[in-house]
């Protein structure tokens, strides 16, 4: 019998607090909300607000390392050799710097060739698509040592 009448008074507290808060005459919230931290949903929406505008890093010729592929040789002994190159390029950073909406054209300069530097340029568009034409490059002698440097870097939407 007690624990029934235990049960009817915590049902009508209970029952008193909901009408109370829900007509509006339940206890002041409004220095309670003022002084509680913002919520989470608030600090989302800012930081989606932020990140919908990603910003990327301006490339330099320091942001790729370079190398040449030989693709085909021909040597004939003393006269030296006929070599088809192809740059195979390395991004030295993070690729989530690269704008893909950017196409990146990278000059680089083959020394080695027996009429002088030879230059020429590789496009690097969609984060990872490189687009480029082989090298042909005659040297002196077999034992030409051939190489390569990144001179420049443009970029162009």
């Amino acid at each position: 019998m007690i624990a029934a009448a235990a049960v009817v008074i915590v049902t009508v507290i209970v029952t008193g607090i909901l009408v109370a808060r829900s007509d509006g005459s339940g206890p002041d919230t409004s220095t309670a909300a003022a002084s509680s931290p913002p919520s989470s949903s608030v600090t989302q929406e800012s930081a989606e607000e932020v990140d919908s505008e990603p910003t990327y890093a301006e490339l330099g010729s320091d942001d790729f390392s370079i190398e040449l592929q030989t693709t085909s040789r021909q040597c004939f002994g003393s006269a030296g050799c006929l070599l088809t190159v192809e740059p195979d390029l390395t991004l030295v950073g993070d690729s989530a710097d690269i704008d893909p909406d950017v196409v990146y054209e990278i000059t680089y300069e083959i020394a080695g060739d027996e009429s002088g530097p030879v230059v020429a340029t590789a496009e690097l568009t969609n984060q990872e698509d490189l687009t480029f034409t082989p090298s042909r490059i005659s040297t002196d002698s077999s034992s030409t040592d051939v190489t390569v440097e990144i001179t420049q870097v443009d970029s162009h939407r």
